[in-house]
């Protein structure tokens, strides 16, 4: 059974650092970029960040360039996030996607994901 499976959400302050993580399981993980994605209250859900299925290539949203930082362990088929410097509009739930693209590392954009995890809340607060 396919599974993707985030954690490591919760309250974080202004300024600080959380580190989200993504286990795969049911699938072969190295044949699958990933993404992260979030969704604020009241809002649609935006890309956040994208990693390609080795690992070389990555791909931010402008709003948290600079700050977040994915990458990857494909031996322990997880995907992190890493959130350094959050800020209150970071708050919303955040959702790890696969992409299927075998070896092609470059393909780093999640743009035509298969595959959904059901999200873990962050919320950026003082």
């Amino acid at each position: 059974q396919l599974q993707l499976v985030e954690s490591g959400g919760g309250l974080v302050q202004p300024g600080g650092s959380l580190r989200l993580s993504c286990a795969g399981s049911g699938f072969p993980f190295d044949y699958y970029a990933i993404g992260w994605f979030r969704q604020a209250p009241g809002k649609e859900r935006e890309g956040v960040s994208c990693i390609g299925s080795a690992g070389a290539h990555s791909n931010y949203a402008d709003s948290v360039k600079g700050r977040f930082t994915i990458s990857r362990d494909n031996a322990k088929n997880t995907v992190y996030l890493q959130m350094n410097n959050p800020r209150p509009e970071d708050t919303a739930v955040y959702y790890c996607a696969a992409q299927l693209t075998y070896y092609s590392d470059y393909l780093a954009d999640c743009d035509a994901v298969d595959y959904w995890g059901k999200g873990t809340p962050v919320t950026v607060s003082a």
